[in-house]
């Protein structure tokens, strides 16, 4: 590597690791927002808050560096083609790959990045993300449960609490019950309180209703209304919060929690959807062509700074051009997966999206050949 090279890496990589950094973590503070309520109402520790939140950081990462691998060379390469740096390497006879060369060295090792976090990273982080979920809503109900609000403990499960005492004690309590099929349960409650046994976490309700309507039987005589409402009035009851999913105690994993071989082929004993296979299988090429978008990219913000006329005045218009291509090609992405997860007869859109950017940007940068051009006029007869 040569100095010129090693001048303007360092500039590229210092600029990709701020730039990404900050930008992860401008998301990740965003996301992270939702929980900041569970530290200081409701007594989550800090540690748990940490350790949950910056698991998602990973896939952050893996969706922002091909985008910021791109602002980088591209604004680079301006700058220095505005402060003539360009015009001076050039003179002294370095062509435009060597001229490209640092950026496509940084550009690789983004890529071999993006591998290591969308093959291996990125679904274990989600993993533990996901467990750690489970275990809030399945062992901190007590904590996630605010006052004023219907929260939603899993998908069968709401809890609703007029206010919350100093104390812990839950007043005007609503709980609506669908863990079993066909008999949904309604309990209206004065009073309650959160308590964490063996099992998990379990509600005492004080002085309430408890309404369930039942099917009448089959052999129910002539005229008996199909539904029937049982009322139940009580001093005390219990409800356990902790099995959330009528009775199923463990958690399916999307597919963002799998490997990539689970997603091409998944489990048959697992009596999965047609609908979820293809949207597997596009998961799985889009994993696999993701890091391949940041070498495009960065071929496709070489391309538009290293060729066409020199500009004295800045380059704004090549900046607004290189932005409006990688947009294009986001959207097409986007619309690729969208379709390959519907019907996988659409995944080459992904692997198209992923590769000729790239190969049309280094045709470009080598002076693309074969493409016709005017020939220069002849000079005047004297």
């Amino acid at each position: 590597m040569t100095r010129i090279d090693r001048y303007i890496f360092r500039q590229l990589a210092v600029a990709l690791l701020a730039v990404t950094v900050g930008l992860a973590a401008l998301v990740w503070l965003t996301q992270s927002l939702r929980f900041i309520e569970l530290v200081l109402d409701r007594g989550l520790s800090l540690l748990v808050f940490i350790k949950l939140t910056s698991l998602m950081l990973p896939s952050f990462f893996a969706v922002i560096l091909p985008i910021t691998s791109f602002i980088v060379v591209l604004f680079l390469y301006v700058r220095l083609a505005s402060d003539r740096e360009l015009v001076v390497m050039r003179a002294a006879g370095l062509s435009q790959w060597v001229l490209a060369r640092p950026a496509a060295l940084l550009a690789l090792i983004a890529t071999g990045i993006c591998v290591l976090l969308n093959v291996w990273l990125v679904p274990v982080s989600h993993t533990a993300f996901r467990e750690w979920q489970f275990e809030i809503r399945n062992q901190l109900v007590g904590v996630l449960l605010q006052e004023g609000v219907f929260s939603q403990v899993g998908n069968d499960l709401t809890v609703y609490a007029r206010y919350r005492d100093p104390d812990g004690t839950l007043r005007g309590i609503l709980l609506h019950d669908q863990r079993e099929d066909g008999a949904p349960v309604t309990i209206l409650a004065e009073q309650g309180r959160i308590t964490t046994t063996a099992s998990g976490p379990r509600v005492t309700l004080l002085n309430g209703v408890r309404q369930q309507v039942e099917q009448a039987p089959a052999n129910a005589p002539a005229g008996t209304p199909p539904l029937r409402l049982n009322l139940l009035s009580f001093t005390e009851n219990s409800v356990d919060l902790a099995r959330a999913t009528r009775g199923e105690e463990s958690r399916s994993r999307d597919s963002r929690e799998r490997s990539i071989a689970e997603l091409l082929s998944p489990d048959p004993a697992e009596g999965l959807r047609d609908r979820e296979i293809r949207r597997y299988r596009a998961e799985a090429h889009q994993r696999m062509a993701g890091p391949l978008t940041t070498l495009s990219f960065a071929l496709v913000g070489l391309a538009v700074a290293l060729t066409g006329e020199f500009r004295r005045h800045g380059g704004g218009l090549r900046i607004a051009v290189g932005i409006g291509i990688v947009v294009a090609l986001l959207a097409f992405g986007l619309t690729g997966g969208n379709l390959a997860a519907r019907d996988n007869a659409w995944i080459p859109l992904i692997w198209v999206q992923a590769l000729l950017p790239g190969f049309v940007a280094a045709w470009w940068i080598g002076g693309a050949p074969g493409w016709p051009r005017q020939a220069p006029p002849m000079p005047a007869a004297p």
